[in-house]
């Protein structure tokens, strides 16, 4: 029974291989795969010890082929040497014969002198003379120097013939026994031409060799040709140095241009002082060397084009870079040489350098804006060390992770600068970081809420990937974009271009001007500032026309409440207070500015500067919505001077507001007088005449402190029962957590928050200060 069991608990036990069928079964494939591998890899063994063997026979044989070839060489001028000495001594006899003949003639007397003197004519004329044995012992010296390689020699032997022979000079008018001799005297002058030629072009000749034989061929009057065959000596010095280092360019990603401006340029300098010291500051000489260093310039501009990596990256932006600072160094080090070649390598860096600026900005565009890929590598630093980590919110922290990922990509391509660059190419540069800055700018801007989000709800929710709905989120937006703009890319920025002070002193007049680029960084805080500036004045724009609309789409801040007032004039009210809009809107502020202390806590900059534009915004909406002018301007209408009163102490409120929160605003000011001598010219065309229904300015001022004084203290005595029912709802929609009168606005503890001035600031307002001032 159990072995029945257990063969059903293992129905398949006899169907496994045993494992010695499957060493027998493999073992062999694998073992004739191994000898076979060891049959090729031994044959390949001799194949190779063949080949070696055979080159060290071929190689061994060269060697004596080139020691057969040596010797035969000195055989040969040996023979030469034996050839010429007999036929010295041929001449020697025939000129001895001669002259016993003429002895022999003059010992027998004048018997046959005729035909002996024509005999010893015809004898001589057959002889060469002393001047034709001189040339032909010259020309064979000549080829026997030329054959022994003895350059100096012949050419002292060269100049020494042409001065006892003017005529090898020039053509001029010879004989055909002359011309023949110049013509073979030219020939070996060229042959030796050749010869010199050969040296310089020799890949292992030395720097003393070959300024031998480049003084040699100056000697030969081939001065052109010398000068041309040291360009091309050093340029192909040049061009193996390349070639040996190319190769490891993509090991250096960054520096391989510095590497090669020192290639490029230490080859150039050199060749310019051999030029110097050898040939002179002829002219003719230095403009075929500055063309020379211009072609080989245009060489290393490609180079460096074509190893560097993808332009896009900022390893590319760090090549070129780093080529322009080392270009540029070594052509200020040329210049003292007197070659100026800094034009030219930025008219043909330039358009490469603008490339790759572009693709890299297009680059951080898309990075910035691509929140969904937000991750760790992207950011520069640890979230908790980044003055941004103040703005994060406990439920998202992809608002400042955004910011984080900006200045990290900025950095990163600032980083990659060099004081050169900067210096050349740094307005192109920051032109493309406002251009970046702008665009994260209109990223926050749908962050926050606008006039389409009930419409587009959805589809902005798939574009936008974080929104910014309560008061604290919006601020914290509004503050790590003032943060970015007044704190970190200003400071990002002037770490990078402090570094051009360095450079400015290797640079000379012609090239950009050092005043230039302090107008280039306002310029550029300028554009920053102009592009945060439409982030801001969205924001008030929205928050102040959400506390003048209600949601159903009414205004609360309409003229209606300067027709219905109750009394006749505001100066003998007992209690005088700003009409309830405008109380509600001291509300609004105070608690807008607890938010921003504790959001914005000590960023006082960018609180009174938030507070001031929206305190403007509210005046500048009161000024342009004609629709409330209009309701004054129609005569069916009444108008009594307490309108009249009342909007013109809402108006010096308003004011007192922003002095007594410590943003003290010129703009609003102005707006609000404007609007003030509106409303007295619309009420005086009404009948209503200003000098008897206004009380002094003072008056209003004086009033419109006081009212802040008791708002904020809680003594109005007004009740909410005396308030209708469409500014209740509004008080109660405004200030959350209240009281139902309308002391309840503020507490003493809102009196620190909202401004830190004291009451005796209420006392001497300045209306016509600038809060960014």
């Amino acid at each position: 029974m159990e072995s029945s069991e257990e063969e059903e608990d293992f129905p398949f036990i006899e169907s496994i291989t045993p494992q010695s069928e499957i060493d027998s079964l493999y073992q062999s494939h694998t073992e004739k795969g191994i000898r076979k591998v060891c049959c090729e890899l031994i044959d390949l063994k001799d194949a190779v010890e063949n080949l070696c063997g055979n080159m060290q026979t071929k190689y061994l044989a060269f060697l004596r082929i080139s020691e057969e070839v040596v010797e035969m060489e000195h055989e040969l001028i040996e023979l030469r040497k034996h050839i010429s000495a007999q036929r010295i001594l041929v001449q020697d006899l025939m000129t001895g014969v001669c002259r016993e003949l003429e002895e022999y003639n003059s010992a027998n007397g004048d018997i046959g002198d005729s035909q002996q003197d024509f005999q010893v004519d015809e004898l001589q004329s057959s002889l060469p003379s002393g001047t034709d044995i001189r040339k032909a012992l010259f020309l064979e010296n000549i080829d026997l120097l030329l054959a022994e390689h003895k350059v100096e020699e012949a050419i002292e032997a060269l100049e020494a013939e042409e001065k006892n022979c003017p005529e090898l000079k020039g053509p001029g008018d010879t004989s055909s026994m002359e011309a023949s001799y110049r013509s073979e005297f030219l020939k070996r002058k060229s042959m030796l031409e050749d010869q010199l030629n050969e040296i310089t072009e020799q890949p292992s000749v030395g720097i003393l060799e070959l300024k031998k034989a480049l003084s040699s061929l100056i000697k030969l009057g081939k001065g052109p040709s010398a000068h041309q065959q040291l360009l091309k000596s050093y340029g192909s010095r040049l061009q193996k140095s390349i070639e040996v280092f190319l190769p490891s360019c993509p090991l250096y990603p960054k520096t391989f241009p510095a590497t090669l401006s020192r290639l490029m340029f230490s080859i150039i300098s050199v060749t310019t002082k051999e030029s110097g010291s050898i040939f002179g500051d002829n002219p003719v000489y230095t403009n075929r060397l500055v063309q020379w260093a211009e072609w080989e310039i245009e060489y290393l501009v490609r180079l460096v084009k074509n190893n560097a990596p993808s332009s896009e990256t900022v390893f590319a932006l760090g090549a070129a870079s780093n080529c322009v600072q080392a270009s540029l160094t070594y052509c200020s080090m040329l210049e003292s040489q007197g070659l100026k070649l800094s034009k030219l390598l930025l008219v043909l860096l330039r358009p490469y350098i603008e490339e790759v600026l572009e693709l890299n900005f297009r680059r951080a565009r898309r990075e910035v804006l691509d929140v969904a890929e937000m991750d760790e590598s992207s950011l520069l630093s640890p979230p908790s060390m980044s003055p941004l980590s103040a703005f994060a919110t406990s439920s998202d922290s992809v608002l400042v992770d955004s910011g984080m990922k900006f200045m990290g990509i900025v950095e990163d391509i600032l980083s990659q600068l060099t004081p050169m660059a900067v210096l050349h190419f740094g307005a192109n540069v920051l032109t493309r970081i406002s251009q970046l800055f702008d665009k994260y700018m209109d990223m926050l801007f749908k962050s926050l809420p606008g006039p389409s989000d009930d419409d587009n709800l959805t589809e902005l929710k798939e574009v936008i990937q974080f929104r910014a709905e309560t008061d604290s989120e919006q601020l914290a937006l509004l503050g790590l974009a003032f943060t970015i703009l007044d704190e970190l890319l200003p400071l990002a920025v002037m770490k990078v271009w402090s570094l051009k002070n360095d450079s400015k002193e290797l640079e000379s007049d012609r090239t950009v001007p050092n005043a230039c680029i302090t107008p280039e960084l306002k310029e550029w805080k300028r554009n920053l500032q102009h592009s945060f500036d439409k982030l801001r004045d969205h924001f008030c724009r929205q928050y102040v026309l959400s506390f003048i609309y209600s949601r159903e789409g009414k205004t609360r801040l309409n003229a209606l409440i300067y027709l219905s007032g109750e009394g006749e004039d505001l100066y003998w009210d007992p209690d005088p207070l700003p009409s309830l809009p405008f109380q509600a809107l001291f509300a609004k502020l105070q608690q807008l500015a607890i938010v921003a202390g504790d959001v914005l806590l000590g960023r006082d900059k960018i609180q009174k500067i938030l507070l001031a534009r929206l305190t403007e915004t509210v005046v500048m909406w009161l000024s342009e919505e004609q629709e409330f002018w209009d309701v004054f301007e129609d005569e069916s209408v009444p108008l009594k001077p307490l309108g009249l009163q009342q909007l013109i102490l809402d108006m010096h409120f308003t004011v007192e507001i922003a002095c007594f929160a410590g943003y003290p605003s010129r703009h609003v000011h102005q707006i609000a007088s404007a609007i003030i001598a509106r409303a007295i010219r619309t009420f005086s065309a009404r009948g209503i005449d200003p000098q008897s229904a206004l009380p002094e300015d003072e008056w209003f001022v004086e009033t419109a402190k006081t009212a802040i004084n008791k708002l904020l203290l809680g003594t109005s005595g007004s009740d909410a029962s005396e308030i209708d029912e469409d500014h209740s709802i509004l008080h109660d929609e405004i200030v959350s957590d209240s009281d139902d009168t309308t002391s309840s606005l503020s507490s003493v503890e809102s009196v620190e928050s909202f401004a830190s001035a004291s009451m005796g600031e209420l006392d001497s307002p300045v209306y016509s200060t600038d809060p960014e001032g």
